[in-house]
């Protein structure tokens, strides 16, 4: 559905990437920007953008500063994950080194916010604003990340609170951004943020539901991926809330184990802990509240369209 905005996204990342220098330093910048993506945060801010203003290229600096911010913190995050793999390629440390992608890295972060400005002056210190401050949630929301990495013992809603700022909070940021561009009031740009939070919040459950109980033929990838690597995802935190003792030690056994069986066994220990179906439910909680945050939009149901299309686009993964 959203084909022409996708289009005119990869046009301006190409437009972007023939203006850099001949440097090194952007080569895997160019690299990274051409891998295969959804570019779901930049069609954010266009569909955002759409509900005020009709000009898709007004829109297009902030929604490729999303775009290449979040690409930026894929190129840090694979450093720190020691991933080798991203989207089907070589990671950027692993293609060049690993002070290449620390330099590249921190020049596409400083090329994101060169972007902004292309905006009026007014306009650009309430794009510096939201974006410093997505910017410090994202790090936070790593560092929490990195801290539970060696803790047994992490309440969902502290695993809520960390997607929430690792991964969602850059879309409720890329869809206030199409309203701040278009200087509308307060209340409208703060109901679009929280409803792509919330949006990325369920997204990010799903996509940890799936991973153990999709289907591989929907999703693209093998089953309990997660599990293997001993990610401890929303699966596991809600394992870990409702199990009793000797669940407790087998959830703890399964973690440090290699054994063959041990998808299956995750698999079987999560649904008699209901962390399944617990995770379902907050799929649905968090995607209705998107929705619910969509219909308080004070605006002809008919502009709303594309925004309501994006929700459903994003969660059309059958469970």
């Amino acid at each position: 559905m959203f084909e022409n905005y996708f289009l005119k996204i990869n046009n301006s990342i190409e437009l972007l990437i023939n203006d850099l220098n001949d440097s090194k330093i952007y080569d895997p910048i160019k690299y990274f920007l051409r891998l295969p993506s959804k570019r779901i945060r930049p069609i954010a801010t266009i569909i955002s953008n759409k509900l005020f203003n009709n000009n898709i290229d007004y829109a297009l600096p902030a929604a490729l500063a999303n775009e290449v911010f979040h690409n930026f913190t894929l190129i840090h995050d694979d450093i720190m994950d020691s991933s080798k793999i991203r989207r089907g390629n070589e990671t950027v440390h692993t293609k060049w080194n690993l002070n290449q992608a620390i330099l590249s890295g921190d020049s596409m972060l400083i090329l994101s916010y060169k972007l902004l400005e292309k905006y009026p002056n007014e306009i650009q210190k309430l794009l510096l604003k939201l974006f410093n401050d997505t910017a410090l949630l994202i790090c936070e929301g790593q560092q929490l990340d990195i801290d539970f990495e060696s803790q047994n013992e992490v309440e969902y809603l502290s695993y809520i609170n960390m997607i929430e700022y690792k991964t969602a909070v850059l879309l409720g940021s890329s869809l206030k951004m199409g309203a701040l561009i278009n200087s509308t009031d307060n209340s409208t740009s703060d109901l679009l943020y929280k409803c792509g939070v919330n949006l990325g919040i369920a997204f990010q459950i799903q996509d940890d539901y799936l991973d153990l109980f999709g289907d591989e033929k929907i999703i693209g990838k093998k089953i309990g991926g997660d599990v293997v690597e001993n990610k401890k995802t929303i699966l596991y935190h809600l394992c870990f809330a409702n199990a009793n003792k000797s669940q407790k030690l087998l959830l703890n056994e399964i973690y440090n184990s290699s054994n063959k069986n041990k998808i299956h066994n995750a698999k079987k220990l999560f649904a008699e802990t209901k962390a399944d179906l617990e995770s379902r439910n907050l799929v649905k909680k968090y995607s209705e509240l998107a929705i619910s945050q969509i219909n308080d939009l004070e605006m002809d149901s008919s502009k709303k369209f594309e925004l309501e299309a994006l929700s459903k686009l994003l969660l059309k993964r059958k469970f």
